[in-house]
């Protein structure tokens, strides 16, 4: 016969897993909603009127190198987009944002843009010594040509 010691124990034991596994679901939730909510607040940013005006003139610019670009623009625009397609690249790094939701929301303007700014990029690395400016930036662009290069490999 089963005693009620051993029902409370089974009980209680039963609990606890259920608590358990409540908890880990609920940590996915919100782990899922931080990630939602990192995404919206990016591409709220990407789509700002200030984001969009400084990408429009940057793409409205003739330049030949950095030199020319700075003389005609300045550097405000530049920093503010290559800014931030830079903190993409540190959230990527970290591992805080998944490769596949900068692929579906950023992936065409941010290898667009990269290939028109690596000029001005480069020019900026030469002027502070560093070439670590926009380091990130320049991460984010190669993982995102690897992650095609794969997908293109993988259809042929």
């Amino acid at each position: 016969m089963v005693d009620i010691q051993t029902v409370s124990v089974a009980i209680a034991s039963t609990s606890v897993v259920i608590v358990a596994i409540y908890y880990v679901f609920q940590i996915r939730h919100q782990t899922r909603l931080r990630q939602t909510d990192l995404v919206m607040r990016l591409y709220s940013t990407f789509g700002s009127k200030e984001f969009q005006d400084a990408w429009t003139r940057i793409e409205s610019i003739e330049f030949k190198n950095y030199d020319e670009y700075v003389k005609k623009c300045g550097l405000g625009d530049y920093a503010q987009c290559a800014t931030f397609f830079e903190g993409i690249g540190v959230l990527l790094q970290k591992k805080l944002i998944d490769i596949n939701l900068i692929d579906a929301l950023f992936s065409v303007p941010l290898k667009h843009m990269y290939e028109r700014m690596k000029p001005i990029i480069e020019g900026n690395r030469e002027q502070f010594h560093d070439q670590r400016v926009f380091e990130n930036f320049e991460y984010v662009y190669n993982e995102m040509q690897k992650r095609e290069q794969k997908l293109q490999q993988s259809k042929a």
